[in-house]
């Protein structure tokens, strides 16, 4: 042990006595300036990956993972505003009524299945995917009964609809919610992950500047030489890389910043606007399912209904996504949705006149037919400007998000290679130095 510390103490000896003199102090400070270069820019290179890593997992990963998930909640919802439909409907109904349910639970199952191996990651997410998992065949099973006691004409159908609704209301779609809730948080957070600033990097590339010139003046006192060229090249190469990481970054948040904003943000407002429609197209059909037990239904659709449209049908979660989208690609989709929204509310109005009226018959072909003043039509034209202006929303996404990651191609591979540029021009212009010496 004592000879080690012997040691220690003749090599700080040795290193004092080279400080103290002009080539031992240059030495040193190459060495320093070629070390802090070459830690900057393996710093910077492996930021600049991490950065384009981030936003290409964003288009590759996270995204359609999210879509995946809100592709479960809205097939689900759809599954049962259709069910209801396709159990009051007549023989030239029904079956496109039973296409679209079994499109629609298949389309669930399918998106389940892609959400799930992301899920495992997240505990609270894989128990929302085990309880639709186990729930669904239940529910597809309790709408089979209502079918096949309908079809011989038992009243009985209707209750086990009913019964089928529940589970749906109850426990299957507030776990398609939390699921879907639970992707686009995880989607929103790695967002902002990506446009984060890098501070360390930057006070570490913006030290290595200071550095440079500090040496440069250092050099400009001994040898009364104003400029040093290899000094200079190592400048100019380390503020290229500060340049051009700065504008790449810029672009970069911006484009991801924009991505989440007209992207992801207006597709899960307009996801949302959706659930809420389909919800209020399966109160409106169990209100006639029901059959004078329906009054629970039909007030679920009117509250739904304000929810959607608000007291005017231009303001609730339509008005809102409307402000939104003004401007944007989806626009004139969400204002077709508005008047297809008001269209639907004056057809349910109509229903329940028949309805209370006591004919039946008139009230469920008024719900069900694709007529032009049938509410089925204009129900389905709202869903299709919805399910578009979705698909609008994740375009926004896919197309600035790509322009993100555009930004920073060759970035870690050009930083790495100007911080070896840099650390050459330091190693020669201050070798030329050393050599006056000699």
């Amino acid at each position: 042990m004592g000879g080690l510390v012997e040691l220690a103490q003749q090599a700080f000896r040795r290193l004092a006595v080279s400080a103290a003199r002009t080539p031992g102090r240059l030495s040193m400070i190459a060495v320093g300036l070629v070390t802090l270069t070459l830690l900057v820019g393996l710093v910077s290179t492996v930021m600049a990956q991490g950065k384009k890593d981030a936003v290409d997992g964003l288009l590759e990963h996270r995204e359609p993972v999210t879509a995946e998930a809100q592709r479960v909640y809205s097939a689900l919802s759809d599954a049962e505003a259709t069910a209801a439909g396709a159990l009051l409907a007549d023989d030239s109904e029904t079956e496109r009524l039973r296409e679209r349910y079994e499109d629609s639970i298949a389309q669930a199952g399918a998106s389940l299945a892609k959400a799930a191996a992301s899920a495992q990651e997240v505990p609270e997410a894989a128990e929302q995917v085990d309880i639709i998992g186990q729930q669904l065949p239940v529910y597809t099973g309790l709408v089979e009964t209502a079918r096949a006691n309908d079809r011989q004409g038992f009243p009985v159908g209707a209750s086990y609809l009913q019964e089928a609704s529940e589970l749906m209301r109850s426990t299957i779609l507030p776990a398609a919610q939390e699921l879907y809730e639970l992707e686009t948080g995880r989607l929103a957070e790695q967002q902002r992950d990506a446009r984060s600033f890098p501070v360390f990097t930057a006070l570490l590339a913006l030290g290595l500047v200071a550095a440079l010139l500090a040496t440069q003046r250092y050099l400009q006192r001994r040898t009364n030489r104003v400029l040093n060229p290899g000094l200079v090249v190592a400048t100019v190469a380390v503020l290229v890389s500060l340049l051009w990481t700065s504008v790449a970054l810029v672009v970069h948040g911006v484009q991801v910043g924009s991505g989440q904003r007209d992207g992801t943000e207006q597709a899960d407002r307009l996801v949302s606007t959706r659930i809420v429609a389909l919800q209020a197209r399966a109160d409106q059909t169990m209100s006639l399912v029901a059959r004078g037990a329906g009054d629970q239904h039909a007030e679920g659709f009117s509250r739904l209904s304000r929810q959607l449209g608000g007291s005017d049908g231009a303001g609730g979660l339509l008005g809102e996504v409307r402000e939104q989208a003004a401007g944007g690609p989806a626009e004139e989709l969400v204002n077709e949705a508005i008047e297809n929204a008001e269209s639907w509310r004056l057809a349910d109005e109509r229903i329940r006149e028949h309805s209370d009226e006591g004919d039946y018959g008139a009230a469920v072909e008024l719900a069900i037919s694709a007529d032009d003043e049938g509410a089925a039509r204009a129900f389905h034209a709202l869903d299709d400007n919805l399910s578009q202006a979705i698909d609008e929303g994740r375009q926004d996404f896919v197309d600035s998000t790509t322009t993100a990651s555009r930004a920073l191609h060759a970035l870690p591979q050009g930083l790495a290679v100007l911080s070896v540029v840099a650390a050459l021009g330091i190693t020669v212009g201050v070798g030329e130095r050393l050599r006056e010496y000699r």
